[in-house]
């Protein structure tokens, strides 16, 4: 069994629009500590992430704990929304959970995402068989990848998690093809089976 725990995020500063380079809030700086609690006595083996800057900075104070050098994944990314801002980010979301082909002229669309973020999955089950292994991600992306499993994973499920930072989920594979989905409440320490 490869068990996967991934870590959406902790809360980022908004104020930032570049994607990429986007740090975590003072919130969620504090807030890495709770996924180093949780994750301290799993037996983590590898450590990967996005390569955006917030993700990578919620995984980094835990493997800098116990010693294990954090591999970025650029495919773990979140989705490209456009080019630019989007102000009204509400109803741009709604459309994309009500039309997984619809992107914005410089972006991707759920599809694209999910088959990116499915592909780079793969990968590490193959090349960490049996492994405990954390991936630093994004609301977006982690969502593609449950939906992917679970396809009665919807909007309303996005909704829920969407304003909660970081949000974790644990997820058991034999082989390529997944056992089990927790949802993890780092706030309240009570795991929340979402399949099994």
């Amino acid at each position: 069994m490869t068990t996967v725990y991934f870590v959406r995020h902790a809360e980022p500063d908004i104020s930032v629009h570049d994607d990429r380079l986007r740090p975590l809030a003072p919130k969620g700086q504090r807030d890495t500590a709770l996924v180093a609690r949780y994750l301290h006595d799993k037996n983590i083996e590898i450590v990967l992430s996005s390569s955006y800057k917030r993700a990578l900075d919620t995984v980094l104070p835990f493997a800098d704990a116990i010693g294990i050098q954090v591999e970025t994944i650029e495919d773990f990314r979140e989705r490209k929304v456009d080019s630019g801002w989007i102000e009204d980010f509400d109803a741009f979301k709604k459309k994309r959970w009500d039309d997984f082909t619809y992107k914005l002229s410089d972006g991707e669309c759920h599809f694209e995402v999910q088959e990116r973020n499915i592909s780079a999955l793969k990968c590490v089950l193959t090349n960490h068989e049996c492994k405990s292994i954390v991936i630093g991600t994004h609301g977006t992306a982690l969502s593609m990848i449950i939906n992917y499993y679970d396809n009665a994973y919807g909007y309303e499920d996005f909704e829920e998690m969407h304003r909660i930072f970081p949000w974790l989920v644990q997820m058991d594979f034999d082989g390529n093809d997944c056992m089990r989905i927790m949802k993890i409440d780092l706030f309240q320490l009570q795991p929340n089976q979402i399949q099994t």
